[in-house]
């Protein structure tokens, strides 16, 4: 509990009063003390400095700001500058209506979530249980072996192209996303590329993080995320999984704070 000392000019507490001799309870004051009393309240004017405390900040400190929710990043958003020179599909055989869209700060696209098991077989994530799986990613990490898609929540960007070319805009490995969905918000780094001509696609991590399925075959969702990736941010090593998030955490707030 925060204390602290009463202000100056504060009114002071009476003492005790003094029982009559008649055991009436009025106070009775002694000459000298009641001069003394007199003298004091003349000259005292609130002045004195209060006692030292170890309260603490004071109220008026603004504190840690609360954490950046979906709803915030989603209103930041709202709008599409596109940066990319066309669209994307989502899936392979669909139209292509996907825009990728910028601000100073961030690249972001809003697309499904498909899932990415490459990189370091596990339990989830090998040949058996996803028919597409390679051992590699794009990235690697600080150790030189591929990322694990079953432990690191990270996002695919498409692979470069005229169509749109991610290192033009001040992304690349290592880089910091924010994943929304629905109400739920995730950070993760860029770990691996796709092809050139689909978005929406994450790690085993990711969508586990969201409440999405990350099953390789059955999983993921056909709509509603949100990818934001941080414009020259990186995180060194690419597997630091907390600090994806503590950074991810103070850039969407920036994010979010600013006037773009």
């Amino acid at each position: 509990m925060l204390t602290r000392g009463a202000g100056p000019g504060g009114p002071a507490a009476p003492g005790p009063a003094t029982p009559a001799p008649d055991g009436s309870g009025s106070a009775v004051a002694d000459g000298a003390a009641s001069d003394a009393a007199a003298s004091d309240a003349a000259t005292t004017t609130g002045s004195a400095a209060p006692a030292p405390t170890d309260a603490g900040p004071s109220p008026s400190d603004p504190g840690p700001s609360a954490p950046v929710t979906a709803a915030d990043l989603l209103a930041r958003v709202n709008g599409c500058t596109p940066v990319s020179k066309g669209r994307y599909r989502k899936d392979r055989g669909r139209a292509a209506t996907v825009p990728v869209c910028g601000t100073r700060e961030a690249v972001y696209w809003k697309a499904d979530m498909d899932i990415d098991c490459d990189g370091r077989p596990g339990r989830h994530c090998n040949a058996a249980t996803d028919p597409h799986f390679s051992s590699s990613t794009a990235f690697a990490q600080s150790d030189g072996r591929a990322l694990s898609s079953e432990k690191l929540p990270y996002v695919v960007v498409p692979a470069p192209s005229s169509l749109w070319d991610y290192r033009e805009h001040g992304v690349r490995g290592g880089s910091v996303a924010a994943v929304v969905y629905r109400d739920c918000v995730s950070y993760a780094v860029v770990g691996d590329t796709g092809p050139a001509d689909i978005i929406g696609e994450a790690s085993y991590a990711a969508a586990k993080t969201l409440g999405i399925d990350p099953d390789p075959r059955s999983g993921g969702t056909p709509s509603g995320v949100t990818y934001i990736v941080f414009k020259n941010s990186r995180v060194t090593p690419l597997e630091d999984r907390e600090a994806a998030e503590t950074r991810g955490e103070r850039l969407a707030r920036e994010f979010v704070d600013s006037a773009d």
